[in-house]
């Protein structure tokens, strides 16, 4: 009975040890970031490349190369396609950096993702960016590319909506109604405006645009009714045209 006392002892004893030097070997490591060690490699890669000063006023992709060799005292290998000659770059200025991390953070600072309001209340996204790529390890030699995604809108449907204007022409003329919309379209500073045409034989205005830029004609017609007398409120039966929808 006493060995078998001893033996668990000495047991525990072991147990106690293991877990005690498991402990300590792992404790520096507990809540610390995990962080990515660069290959030796990749570490003289970084060290060996030229670092230079630059005051760069902006310009184009090649302006900005040619500034970069005039400060750097070296040439840089960059493919720039004609389509993207014209693309204006903004104003740098930088101090003992190197050609990789300028054209990381040109990439990084011009990508952009927009989300733009659809009529059905929903959100559509379009991308834009520009930048310097190499598909090298980044080294002085390497060989870049310039890419350019401009913005462009996502294709917004348009609608045609009819207004009957008879009960508002006993009091305003055509043109009076139609240079109210204008005018509204121009101070929301609309770039594209909804087209609009008077048909005199059946005294419709007809609009066609995006549905959400429509809604100021209601509310031009919403107005006008409030400004009529009451008499001829009464013997048009309603406030405002009612828009047929097509």
């Amino acid at each position: 009975m006493e060995t078998a006392v001893n033996d668990t002892s000495t047991m525990k004893k072991i147990l106690i040890t293991l877990l005690a030097a498991a402990v300590s070997a792992t404790g520096p490591l507990l809540g610390q970031p995990i962080r990515h060690v660069p290959t030796q490699n990749a570490q003289q890669e970084n060290q060996n490349l030229t670092r230079f000063d630059m005051d760069f006023p902006g310009g184009t992709p090649e302006e900005l190369v040619r500034a970069i060799e005039r400060a750097s005292g070296t040439s840089v290998n960059v493919v720039i396609p004609s389509e993207h000659t014209s693309v204006r770059l903004p104003p740098l200025k930088m101090k003992g950096v190197t050609v990789f991390q300028l054209f990381a953070a040109i990439e990084r600072a011009s990508n952009k993702t927009i989300w733009v309001p659809m009529a059905n209340g929903t959100h559509q996204s379009y991308s834009a960016g520009y930048g310097f790529r190499t598909d090298e390890p980044p080294t002085d030699r390497a060989v870049w590319y310039f890419y350019y995604n401009p913005p462009s809108m996502p294709q917004i449907p348009s609608t045609c909506r009819f207004y009957q204007l008879a009960p508002y022409l006993e009091t305003y003329k055509v043109e009076d109604i139609t240079t109210a919309i204008q005018t509204g379209w121009k101070m929301l500073g609309e770039t594209n405006s909804p087209t609009i045409s008077f048909h005199k034989d059946t005294k419709l205005l007809i609009a066609v645009g995006e549905q959400s830029k429509l809604q100021l004609i209601d509310s031009v017609l919403q107005q006008l009714a409030q400004g009529k007398p009451q008499s001829q409120r009464g013997a048009t039966g309603e406030k405002t045209a009612e828009p047929a929808k097509k």
